[in-house]
């Protein structure tokens, strides 16, 4: 789940300004985009199919695990978890429409899916506990109502036995250690409800570990903070380095004796969004054997999408201080909000592509090598996606173009889900191996 920080422009190339100079990055998406068009005007569409499928089929027989998606907050945000109001069967109906329903789900190759149990930081403190419980308790309910197209998993067994019966393995990550109010105690029972992952910080700092999007309070990790890496391993529960700060990232490859992931985050060196992961910390991964997960959201794979969703922030910015002098509350909003919209209109937008995923995945290979990198696309968790990206039906086409880069079978199959899998069944070697120590005892605050 993105937050405002990650707030990219929506397209407005129906009432576009007057073209900026073209830079160097967008000729080369340019030249790419002509490029892919003339050859697949070359090739015929029946044979476009074929590779398709072909690719398809590669990506269920890997399994293809997508590290991040956004749906059930999508139902508790739009349906308030009442699932006898929401139709998975078409989403694209819905205003704005969705990225992810059960018939794109079937075309889309995936095997497995970590869904995200997300809240909000605002739900932060007493409360946070409840809101995460009922998160896997709407998505729980969700699996259940469709037991032919998905299936609830908690093991790297499992998830390949789903895959391979034909089902989507439907796994459960924890989006911010706000979610534990503090809590070891939480942590675990957590564990137990079927959280396999937990991300230690959303956009906002928590008590023990800074964000990459907020002020640092703790130097990375803090006493507390590097207790819950170790009992998180002692469970068995991936520790998620997305949207944690640089500082907090290195803390946790000291501390954890399992591989990190990061569920959904690129390269930093690509494109400098704080969300992104530094060369340092890839030149690390294979010190744990960890996996960075390829997100798709727009600000993090292209550097002129990142600029300008500054630029539009620091506007939105301007506009408020101008008008709250004379307005508040909600009309104070809408008066900001048509400002903006119409800031907007008179400001070209740049689209990020599905080459710019594959250029992070690049990057990722090159400075780390192949077997640390993964797909974490963050559907239904962004408002804009890039172009060739647009839905959950598009990951073959991103694995085609993958293989147009040289990327034999084997290594398309790591990045589907071999790596993922590793790292799961690693987490799960170290669980069994600590299996005689005991449940932390340490309180949030006694080693402070």
């Amino acid at each position: 789940m993105t937050s405002s920080m990650d707030f990219t422009p929506i397209d407005t190339s129906a009432t576009r300004a007057p073209a900026r100079p073209v830079t160097a990055v967008l000729r080369r998406l340019v030249c790419a985009a002509l490029t892919l068009a003339a050859a697949a005007a070359s090739t015929p569409a029946s044979a476009q199919s074929d590779d398709v499928e072909a690719m398809r089929a590669l990506l269920r027989s890997a399994p293809l695990i997508d590290g991040h998606n956004d749906v059930p907050w999508q139902i508790r945000s739009r349906f308030d978890n009442d699932l006898s109001a929401f139709d998975f069967s078409d989403t694209t109906e819905l205003d704005p429409a969705m990225h992810t329903d059960l018939p794109r789900l079937a075309q889309s190759g995936l095997g497995g899916q970590f869904w995200s149990v997300y809240i909000p930081t605002s739900l932060a403190g007493p409360g946070a506990a409840r809101a995460v419980f009922e998160q896997i308790d709407v998505a729980r309910r969700l699996i259940a109502r469709h037991p032919d197209r998905l299936e609830l998993v908690t093991d790297a067994a499992g998830l390949e036995a789903a895959a391979a019966a034909g089902r989507i393995a439907s796994l459960f990550g924890m989006e911010g250690g706000h979610s534990i109010e503090n809590s070891l105690a939480v942590l675990r029972e957590l564990y137990l409800a079927g959280a396999r992952y937990m991300t230690l910080t959303h956009s906002a700092n928590t008590d023990w570990a800074d964000a990459s999007t907020d002020e640092p309070e703790h130097n990375g990790l803090n006493d507390f903070g590097k207790e819950v890496v170790r009992e998180m391993n002692r469970l068995g529960m991936l520790v998620d380095l997305s949207h944690v700060s640089p500082k907090t990232m290195h803390d946790a490859l000291d501390v954890s004796r399992a591989p990190v992931i990061f569920s959904h985050s690129s390269a930093f060196a690509v494109t400098q969004h704080a969300r992104n992961v530094p060369d340092d910390v890839l030149r690390r991964l294979p010190e744990t054997d960890g996996v960075v997960m390829v997100t798709f959201v727009p600000s993090f794979l292209n550097e002129e999408v990142r600029r300008e969703g500054e630029e539009m922030r620091l506007e939105m910015r301007r506009i408020r201080a101008r008008l709250e002098a004379d307005l508040e509350g909600d009309a104070l909003n809408t008066a900001v909000r048509e400002e903006l919209q119409r800031w907007r209109e008179q400001n070209p937008s740049a689209r990020a592509s599905l080459a710019d995923a594959a250029d992070h995945i690049d990057h990722i290979k090159a400075v780390a090598g192949v077997r640390y990198v993964g797909i974490g696309g963050d559907y239904d968790g962004i408002s804009t996606v890039p172009e060739g990206l647009e839905d959950v039906t598009a990951y073959p086409a991103l694995f085609l173009e993958l293989r147009r880069r040289g990327y034999s079978d084997d290594e398309l199959r790591a990045i589907a889900g071999g790596n993922l899998l590793r790292v799961f069944r690693a987490a799960e070697k170290v669980r069994d191996e600590l299996v005689g120590e005991p449940p932390s005892n340490m309180l949030f605050g006694a080693a402070e």
